[in-house]
C-alpha cells in the first residue's frame, strides 16, 4: 500500500496525533477561544455544504466516485472537505490556544498539506481513470484547493440532500469536534 492509498484509507484517525499533541501543548486563552470557535464554525459549514452535495460517499475508504460531483461547493474548488477539515484544525487549535500558537498553527498546517497531497494526488488519478476527459475539464477549469470566484458553470446540477439526512452523514466529524473541546476543558480546568 502507498502512503496516498494509507492516508486515504485511514484519514479519519490519521490526524489523532496530531490531536493529542495539541491537547498536550493547549494553554487556553478566551481571546483565541472566540476565534477559534469561528474557524470551526466557517470549517464545519464548509463541509456540510460539500457533504449535503457529495452525499455519504464522503465516508468510504476505497478512492472512487459513482459520479463526478462539480456542483455546490464543489463548482468553487475541487477539494472543500479537506479545505474544511483544515479551517476546523485551525480552530481547533485556536481554542487549544498555546504559548506558541504559531508553532502548533504551522504544524498542523504542514501535516494536513502533506497528507492531502498524497491522497489528492491518488484521488485524481483515480478520477482521470473513472471519468476521463470530463473530470480533465473539470481539472482545467476548478482549483484544487484555492476557490474561484465565481462557480464553475457546467452540467452537473445535483440537487442536494437534506439538511437532516447531511447532519447524519456529518455526525461524525461533529462527534470529535466536541470530544476535543471537552477533552480540552477538561484537561484545563478539571483538577
Amino acid at each position: 500500500m502507498n502512503l496516498g492509498n494509507f492516508f486515504f484509507k485511514y484519514r479519519s484517525y490519521t490526524p489523532i496525533p496530531l490531536a493529542l499533541y495539541i491537547i498536550y501543548n493547549s494553554n487556553p486563552y478566551l481571546q483565541y477561544v472566540v476565534i477559534g470557535i469561528l474557524f470551526i464554525v466557517l470549517g464545519e459549514s464548509l463541509r456540510i455544504w460539500a457533504v449535503s452535495y457529495a452525499g455519504g460517499i464522503t465516508r468510504t475508504t476505497k478512492v472512487g466516485a459513482p459520479a463526478l460531483c462539480t456542483s455546490g461547493p464543489y463548482g468553487y474548488t475541487r477539494n472543500p472537505l479537506y479545505i474544511g477539515n483544515m479551517i476546523i484544525y485551525t480552530g481547533v487549535v485556536f481554542i487549544a490556544g498555546s504559548i506558541d500558537i504559531r508553532s502548533m498553527l504551522l504544524i498542523t498546517w504542514i501535516f494536513f498539506i502533506l497528507q492531502y497531497y498524497m491522497i489528492i494526488n491518488l484521488e485524481e488519478k483515480t478520477l482521470i481513470n473513472i471519468f476521463g476527459n470530463e473530470y480533465n475539464n473539470y481539472m482545467k477549469n476548478v482549483p484544487k484547493l484555492f476557490p474561484r470566484l465565481s462557480a464553475w458553470e457546467n452540467k452537473d446540477k445535483y440537487i442536494p440532500m437534506s439538511f437532516i439526512k447531511t447532519i447524519k452523514t456529518e455526525k461524525r466529524t461533529l462527534q470529535n469536534i466536541v470530544l476535543l473541546m471537552i477533552i480540552i476543558y477538561v484537561r484545563h480546568h478539571i483538577n
